[in-house]
């Protein structure tokens, strides 16, 4: 029995040897030498995208869908200014009182600006289903379905460059703030952006930190060591109000997919703008703190800090009734 299985081993063995050598005598040389040049091109292409994937697949990839969208605000006339403001669920207050005052989309005849809150999605259905219905009235709510906290606030911020770069490319300039900012959209508008001059290109501005991370576990801006290794950051500009030509969003957006992560937003945003080889400018006009109210002083900043809903009503109100007043 052994012996017949070596025979029909021995046998198969052999015919397979004569097929192929067959084969190897009767195919045309030229015919089979074009055949390895062309399958060794393919190979080749084959590998150089295998190995471009590599490279560009995302390390970030912002794989988050619209809940709530306005895909239509810019398509009737280009915006000279988009704002992006971040905010939470129950702030709607604050959003209201942005509405009622400076964030007001017709504050300026001739001059089109695009107001948008900035959100996540909430654990509470409740909450999200209040912040859908305030969309259907007033058209002026982004959500996309990450979850809504202060460790997420950077995925806010790509939401809106992503919501910018897609929805609005053609802007001039986008501001982005939060809810607890006053702005003072005067001098946003003609001291600062001036809509009479040709608009800049790959411009980044606000109030610059040049700091490092804290290491302190207690602290509200601890970085972890594994996480951001270095001893310094790259000069970022401090979240409560930064302006950028519209451009800088979708460089952002594409860079952070390339960028590793980092919960403290205004800090990710410089690390995208060093890679992007984009410096920011100082302007002293952008406070990101608290500063008692004065007319004279409010008249000569561009942002606040720490404004509550009753105070932005009257700061409004008081420099909008006694623009004739000197200081």
């Amino acid at each position: 029995m052994a012996s017949k299985v070596s025979c029909l081993y021995i046998l198969t063995v052999v015919c397979w040897a004569s097929a192929l050598w067959y084969l190897s005598i009767t195919r045309p040389t030229s015919s089979y030498t074009g055949h390895r040049q062309v399958s060794s091109s393919i190979s080749i292409a084959r590998k150089n995208v295998s190995f471009g994937n590599i490279r560009t697949r995302p390390i970030n990839p912002h794989s988050f869908d619209f809940l709530i969208n306005e895909p239509n605000k810019c398509e009737k006339s280009v915006p000279f200014l988009v704002i992006l403001i971040s905010t939470t669920h129950k702030e709607f207050d604050a959003r209201q009182a942005i509405r009622e005052t400076w964030g007001d989309e017709n504050n300026f005849k001739g001059i089109k600006i695009a107001t948008l809150f900035l959100l996540g999605k909430n654990a509470d259905p409740v909450l999200n289903q209040m912040v859908e219905q305030e969309s259907q009235i007033f058209h002026d709510i982004i959500v996309e379905d990450f979850i809504d906290s202060y460790h997420n606030l950077t995925l806010k911020t790509l939401m809106g460059m992503r919501w910018v770069a897609t929805f609005c490319s053609k802007a001039k300039y986008v501001m982005k703030t939060d809810s607890d900012i006053f702005v003072n959209m005067d001098n946003l508008i003609y001291k600062l952006l001036k809509p009479n001059t040709k608009p800049r290109r790959r411009y980044f501005t606000g109030y610059v930190i040049n700091g490092g991370p804290i290491r302190d576990v207690r602290s509200k801006w601890y970085m972890p060591r594994d996480l951001y290794p270095d001893s310094n950051y790259p000069p970022f500009c401090s979240g409560t109000g930064y302006i950028f030509s519209a451009d800088v969003a979708e460089l952002i957006y594409k860079t952070s997919l390339h960028t590793r992560l980092l919960h403290l937003e205004d800090v990710y945003v410089g690390l995208c703008l060093r890679k992007l080889g984009i410096h920011p400018f100082q302007n002293s006009g952008f406070n990101h703190w608290k500063m008692a109210y004065s007319l004279c002083r409010y008249r000569r900043v561009i942002t606040v800090h720490q404004i509550t809903p009753e105070e932005m009503h009257r700061i409004w109100n008081d420099m909008s009734s006694k623009k004739h007043l000197r200081c």
